[in-house]
């Protein structure tokens, strides 16, 4: 990465904080899974200071911050998201100045630094817990400890489950119950008691401290539980999430939560931004943690979600962009994360669904808002399907009745170099098994070669600098054009972008100068061969 290209990555970044409103509006944020990114010390998992070896790769691939997964004090029961200690590093991922490093290193390198924070629930080792456990005066307050019902408190105290599968409440010593939404090793905050909230402010401000530029919120959308804690009358719950209303999810007192955050986070000096982890049943109850006084940013789902459809997409793409501009927010675009399957394979897998997961690239970065970059998915990366059961780590594997508990095929470390696994990762092995054919999908194997997956994410991203109508939601409007059946043609000021989802080629007149596709056109000026399952852009 040249000093050059550092500072127009800077200085694109400060203008669009003073024209648009904030430099996260069209940003290209990479999420680090950190346990599987890059090992510095040979103990086969991912670690700070291996990310801050590696971050000219994300320099270099043109993103404008990275998102790093929990690295706190904690267990391992859910990858880090059971937090013993906010305030300290996990010796497995190195330590406070570790940390620092890191922040520093990528500020120099024109990154800015996002950390997760995890509110919901604290880890079953936290202090808290553990004196709540203990029977300390007032500590169960701080959680949501109940007496169980029927012939002596023998049953849960509701018919909530746990999105993990089985109960979402664990039976204690002395016979109450406690309630974990997730694994029983993360107990659930209370956040009626003002201890709580005074808690989260002070550990924001410690990472602010320090100089991280936000904070990605997991479950943003599950620290307020419905009062009385009422029945939920169905089973199957996880899969309601996000589709109807649930007591223990979305309920409206979160926003207080985030209006207090959004006032902590402006009273520094950045901007400082915070993302929410949330599922709504609809995009307008989505767009309200988006709201001015709220958070900057929320995921969205249903873009991650939406078959290889053309109609579908238009619909989510339309009413995405409808209910972020409601409340004056930009809408973000995500493909993958460290909890779903792998768009590679959920398109079909092979070299249909890694096409489908180009074209789904250039679709999501040709977009107004703000697009999420999983780490490995810029080298086309596949699920990994056969795991043996004896490596899994996903706490929900052993549960069932929730999620399906095979989320570690999206979590195995990603390939650097070399023919054989770990495949550059680190000289200790992978904490997961890595395919003995990922040799060919490694950043070294796909670096110069102008067809692969990584030098198509770099050419877009570039082109998304350079580019204003690429990204800039206040560029002008997205504007569809008619097309064929299952081919999706928008213009924004500049250029144009087709997508056609058919499994055959289509022909239709040509709509300007091809500059980018995720596979090769047939254009001759006056006509444009689209190939199946590709996304062009072109310059008007």
């Amino acid at each position: 990465m040249t000093h050059e290209l550092t500072a127009n990555r800077l200085a694109r970044a400060s203008s669009n904080a003073t024209a648009s409103g904030g430099w996260w509006r069209d940003a290209v944020i990479y999420q680090v899974y950190v346990r599987s990114f890059a090992d510095s010390d040979g103990d086969g998992v991912g670690d700070l200071r291996g990310v801050r070896e590696r971050l000219p790769h994300l320099a270099r691939l043109g993103v404008d911050a990275v998102w790093l997964t929990p690295f706190y004090v904690s267990p391992q029961a859910d990858g880090g998201y059971d937090v013993a200690d906010y305030r300290a590093v996990d010796p497995l991922f190195g330590d406070l100045s570790d940390a620092d490093a890191l922040v520093r290193s990528a500020h120099a390198l024109g990154l800015r630094v996002i950390v997760d924070v995890v509110p919901n629930h604290t880890s079953e080792e936290h202090p808290w817990f553990r004196a709540a456990l203990a029977g300390a005066p007032g500590a169960r307050d701080l959680y949501h400890f109940r007496p169980g019902r029927g012939p002596g408190g023998a049953a849960p105290p509701n018919d909530w489950e746990s999105v993990f599968g089985g109960p979402a409440w664990t039976r204690v010593a002395d016979g109450e119950w406690y309630l974990h939404l997730f694994a029983p090793e993360q107990p659930d905050l209370n956040w009626d008691r003002p201890e709580v909230a005074e808690e989260f402010s002070s550990v924001l401000r410690f990472w602010l401290d320090l100089g991280v530029d936000g904070f990605r919120v997991d479950v943003a959308h599950g620290m307020v539980k419905a009062p009385g804690l009422p029945d939920i009358g169905r089973g199957a719950q996880a899969t309601l999430i996000g589709t109807e209303p649930l007591p223990f999810f979305d309920q409206d007192g979160v926003h207080e939560i985030h209006r207090s955050w959004r006032r902590l986070l402006d009273s520094y000096e950045g901007p400082r931004i915070g993302v929410a982890e949330a599922w709504a049943p609809t995009s307008e109850r989505l767009a309200l943690y988006v709201r001015p006084d709220e958070l900057h940013q929320a995921f969205n789902f249903r873009f991650l979600n939406c078959p290889w459809d053309a109609a579908a997409m238009r619909t989510v793409v339309d009413e995405s962009l409808a209910a972020a501009s409601s409340v004056g927010a930009p809408t973000t675009w995500v493909l993958s994360n460290h909890d779903v399957v792998r768009h590679v394979t959920r398109f079909g897998g092979g070299a249909r669904g890694l096409a489908r997961a180009r074209a789904a690239a250039l679709l999501m970065l040709a977009l107004p808002g703000s697009a999420y970059v999983y780490q490995g998915e810029e080298l086309g990366l596949p699920e990994v399907v056969d795991l043996p059961d004896s490596v899994r780590q996903d706490p929900a594997f052993a549960r069932g009745e929730g999620q399906d508990g095979l989320r570690d095929g999206g979590r195995v470390p990603i390939p650097w170099s070399g023919t054989r696994a770990p495949y550059g990762f680190g000289d200790g092995g992978s904490w997961l098994p890595q395919p003995a054919d990922w040799a060919g999908l490694s950043v070294a194997a796909q670096t110069g070669d102008p067809h692969s997956t990584l030098e198509l994410y770099r050419a877009a991203l570039e082109l998304r600098r350079a580019l204003p109508g690429l990204g800039a939601p206040d560029a002008g409007p997205l504007t569809w054009l008619s097309s064929p059946e299952g081919v999706l043609l928008f213009t924004r000021p500049g250029f144009a972008c087709t997508l056609n989802t058919r499994p055959a080629a289509v022909e239709l007149p040509s709509p300007g100068r091809p500059v980018l596709s995720s596979s090769p056109v047939e254009a001759d000026g006056r006509t444009v061969r689209l190939p199946p399952d590709s996304c062009t852009w072109w310059a008007l």
